[in-house]
């Protein structure tokens, strides 16, 4: 079993205090479970289950959010600890997946409590706005992000300095069959994910280019990779707009019976 050194404790706090701060600013995507996964599976060396893990979990998150101050699973810690667990204890990404959902939604209570925190600071900016000490106001701000950091940063470093001894205790406690169950319901997690997605996008309108796609990656794929897939979509995007576009203008022009050209309009006789 691969140990955990200290320095990886201290770069994966260091992570969650980053990714916390990005996740209530400017959320370009550090707090994300693809980012924190993978970010963990390269500092253990196995990108590839930190990949996997994290797409996985970023697929169920599609359409969570804490819209009216709504608590929602924690899914950045879920992957930073379901990973590491994964890759110490070699059980593989379908094992890391299974404990990251229970993790994630576990510490669904220490998001309250960090909420019903940051709840004073909040009223001592009140205070402060009444009395126009507009210094006040930022320094409770400031102070205000200590307990959303605290909230995710205590349960990843207890889960991380104890993470050897937890997947002992886990591996020794759980029977067989029963970590067959995880291990199979880990792999059939990506297929709701995907099923989630698909649930989103207008299938129905666009069903042929999801064909297209699926018959590359399911039957082509040691021709095509992911990313080829991706292109060739943009490029049947791209093509499906510009005759939208050329339809639009057509219809327009049967309409008005004028036509743009040079940015000049031509009146068509007839």
């Amino acid at each position: 079993m691969q140990e955990i050194s200290v320095l990886f404790v201290v770069l994966v706090v260091l992570y969650t205090v980053v990714a916390v701060a990005d996740q209530i600013s400017i959320q370009c995507g550090i707090y994300t479970p693809l980012f924190a996964a993978t970010f963990v599976g390269f500092l253990l060396g196995d990108l590839q289950t930190g990949l996997i893990i994290g797409a996985t979990l970023q697929l169920m998150t599609l359409g969570v959010a804490t819209y009216g101050g709504a608590t929602v699973p924690d899914y950045l810690s879920g992957a930073i600890m379901g990973t590491t667990y994964a890759i110490i204890s070699g059980e593989g990404a379908e094992y890391g997946i299974a404990l990251a959902i229970p993790i994630g939604l576990l510490l669904t209570q220490m998001d309250i409590l960090g909420r019903m925190c940051n709840s004073f600071f909040q009223h001592y900016a009140d205070r402060c706005a009444e009395g126009g000490d507009y210094r006040g106001v930022e320094r409770a701000n400031l102070l205000g992000f200590l307990p959303w950091a605290l909230s995710r940063v205590i349960p990843v470093m207890v889960g991380l300095i104890f993470g050897e001894a937890v997947v002992n205790s886990i591996n020794a406690f759980i029977p067989s069959w029963f970590m067959t169950g995880l291990k199979t319901a880990g792999a059939i997690l990506p297929a709701m994910g995907m099923a989630i997605l698909m649930r989103y996008l207008p299938l129905k309108k666009y069903y042929a280019y999801f064909i297209i796609g699926f018959v590359m990656l399911a039957y082509a794929g040691s021709m095509f990779s992911v990313m080829a897939a991706a292109l060739l979509g943009l490029a049947l995007a791209a093509i499906h707009y510009s005759r939208t576009r050329d339809r639009a203008a057509a219809a327009a022009v049967s309409e008005n019976g004028m036509v743009r050209i040079d940015d000049e309009e031509v009146e068509i006789n007839g």
